[in-house]
């Protein structure tokens, strides 16, 4: 995974200093990256060069394809990433969209099951392209995107991975992941399994093989009181190769993932790691 190493270096290196509005915290930022990820060869992308919680990545993903709008939903199924913004964040808790405590508002999952159309009925955009592929169905447009900015204002957070593109060649299926923001140390390590697992699901469940992911990132950064950890502890340390995944092969449709799929269905094979590393977190 020494792709995520490289772009650290790169933020490192090449970074400008910005200061992030919403947080008030300084970043040192690029624009433009690029990932991959070889599906297809199970090469699931952990980073190595310290420890990554990786379930409680894929139980946010799997909040997500349920439509979750409570981070007390997400806290039930293993992910804890959800606390602060729905809790903690000054300007939710100022909305009068907000519903009490834990409400996180029409963010990220609820957007890709419940896009709300002008005559007040809901596009369940998961169903549609899960029913297309199935079909072996790709019209181009077989997206499921989370950025509502009619919406911004019901949620508290707007999506960071805010669109996904599917693309069909023959039997092998494709994924295009599109990132307006990225914090590199924290986010980072969370989108990179979640991209792979996503991509290795829709096959799985829409009879096709996985190929790649292709994952671009607008503006990828590192916040201040993040920086001398990445420095002096992450980039000194040397990355190992990456691990496999192995998948419930039981887990056969939309529906499975939408009621009994957990964590303990996703295992990981030759994890090797170093420590963790405990970076700070920008409400």
């Amino acid at each position: 995974m020494d792709q995520y190493e490289r772009l650290c270096q790169r933020l490192v290196q090449e970074g400008k200093w910005v200061t992030n509005e919403r947080t008030g915290i300084k970043c040192l930022t690029i624009i433009n990256a690029d990932l991959e990820y070889d599906v297809g060869a199970n090469q699931f992308p952990l980073v190595t060069t310290r420890k990554c919680f990786y379930k409680a990545a894929i139980a946010e993903l799997l909040g997500y394809l349920r439509g979750y709008d409570n981070a007390e939903q997400f806290r039930s199924i293993g992910c804890n990433t959800w606390n602060a913004n729905a809790n903690e964040n000054q300007a939710w808790l100022n909305n009068p969209a907000r519903k009490g405590t834990d409400d996180m508002g029409r963010v990220y999952g609820v957007q890709g099951r419940a896009w709300q159309r002008p005559d007040g009925t809901f596009l369940d955009q998961l169903h549609k392209v899960v029913s297309n592929l199935s079909q072996g169905i790709d019209d181009r447009g077989e997206i499921i995107t989370f950025y509502n900015p009619g919406e911004f204002h019901l949620g508290c957070l707007r999506p960071c991975m805010h669109t996904h593109t599917f693309s069909l060649l023959g039997d092998t299926l494709y994924l295009t992941s599109y990132m307006r923001s990225c914090d590199v140390p924290l986010g980072l390590t969370f989108n990179m399994p979640q991209c792979f697992v996503l991509l290795a699901l829709m096959a799985q469940i829409t009879g096709h093989k996985p190929g790649k992911v292709f994952h671009k990132i607008v503006n990828a950064h590192i916040y201040e009181n993040q920086l001398e950890l990445m420095v002096n502890e992450q980039l000194t340390r040397t990355a190992y190769a990456s691990p496999s995944l192995i998948i419930n092969p039981e887990i056969s449709s939309l529906e499975d993932l939408e009621t009994w799929v957990t964590t303990d269905d996703f295992q990981v094979q030759g994890y090797q790691h170093h420590p963790a590393i405990s970076y700070p977190f920008a409400v």
